[in-house]
């Protein structure tokens, strides 16, 4: 456990009133979410004990707590707690606040943990970046491949895109480690963990894949398949990007690749996933009164820019057909600054769930070893 709070009880209490967890106040211990929830183990049954320390304001001891991100947001809890506490509506704005007070550097996890105001910042200084570069390049000129038409690397050069990408990659995989070695310490609560931590991970890892705790679920268990979807749109969007680099530097293959070569199928697969996945998430979110819990600026802003890197994705994949060149540019633009500001608030967005998620259950599965 830490031996400082990482944020005060003062502090903490109000930034849960103004994110969210303000029903955290109606709760009064009767354990019905933690009875009903079918993925709290019986020894460790939760959200109660999170419900009380969230009403104490015991940031600390929700930080070194592996059950708050245990917790799936199935909202089975929510749906049957007699006081509308919303316990799954809580414990989502438990986890934000957790990954804003681990992140590495801090203010990276304040500013997107502050997305309602920050937005225009964190999706503007990409787009800034990215025009004054290729002005820079090459005047913002669109050129016009006399065989192939629009060819996008004749106005976003690949080694541009190398440079850009893979530093970013690079910058958010170490701060991504560093936050997840805190986090590891932090969860270190006195269980002795045995077995090893590789098999634990590659175990946990198939877990996620297959989605297999959504199966318990019952009021949100139609949201497995959106979210398995994205999951593995881009996983295929990755393995295209990585087949592109194959194609073109082993196989010395020309750009564009035919509509009907292999690799770029594996892209359109990975295409229509998350275009599929996403609208499913997107369709959830706008019900009223959905039973998936209610939306945060901060799980908002991550839903938008997943929704446009997908968007623009599809859009320029068929605008360099059917659209005027400059336009299909600006749009290209558009999503690398989408893609720019994924990547490089990858440890500090939801996308960090990923992350902290993985870690809870590989030491649940330690533990249990144990």
């Amino acid at each position: 456990m830490a031996s400082q709070p990482l944020i005060s009880s003062a502090d903490f209490r109000k930034e849960l009133q103004k994110r969210g967890g303000d029903t955290v106040s109606r709760c009064y211990q009767c354990a019905t979410c933690s009875s009903v929830c079918q993925l709290a183990p019986d020894d460790a049954p939760f959200p109660r004990q999170q419900m009380l320390h969230a009403q104490w304001g015991l940031a600390d001891r929700l930080a070194a707590d592996p059950a708050v991100w245990l917790c799936h947001q199935c909202n089975d809890c929510t749906e049957r707690c007699p006081r509308d506490a919303k316990p799954g509506d809580v414990m989502q704005t438990v986890r934000s606040l957790a990954v804003e007070n681990l992140a590495t550097p801090r203010f990276m996890g304040r500013l997107v943990g502050k997305a309602s105001m920050t937005w225009p910042l964190l999706l503007g200084l990409p787009f800034v970046f990215w025009v004054l570069v290729l002005y820079a390049i090459n005047g913002l000129q669109v050129t016009l491949d006399p065989e192939k038409g629009l060819v996008y690397d004749q106005f976003v050069p690949h080694w541009l895109i190398y440079i850009v990408f893979f530093s970013t990659t690079g910058a958010a995989g170490l701060a991504a480690m560093l936050s997840g070695l805190k986090f590891w310490k932090l969860i270190d609560n006195g269980k002795r963990r045995a077995g090893s931590f590789i098999s634990s991970t590659i175990s946990v890892l198939w877990e996620i894949a297959i989605h297999k705790r959504f199966d318990k679920c019952g009021a949100t268990a139609g949201r497995k398949w959106g979210h398995f979807m994205l999951v593995w749109g881009f996983v295929g969007a990755a393995a295209a990007s990585g087949l592109i680099i194959v194609a073109m530097y082993i196989m010395h293959e020309e750009l564009p690749l035919p509509i009907m070569h292999p690799f770029k199928w594996v892209g359109n697969i990975g295409a229509v996933l998350l275009v599929f996945g996403g609208v499913m998430v997107l369709g959830n979110r706008l019900q009223e009164n959905s039973q998936a819990g209610k939306a945060t600026a901060f799980d908002n802003y991550f839903l938008g820019v997943v929704l446009t890197v997908i968007a623009t994705g599809v859009l320029i994949e068929i605008g360099r057909f059917l659209f005027d060149p400059g336009l299909a540019c600006w749009l290209y633009i558009i999503h690398l600054t989408a893609v720019l500001s994924l990547f490089a608030t990858f440890p500090y967005s939801k996308f960090a769930h990923i992350l902290y998620r993985t870690l809870a259950m590989v030491h649940e599965r330690m533990t249990a070893k144990q």
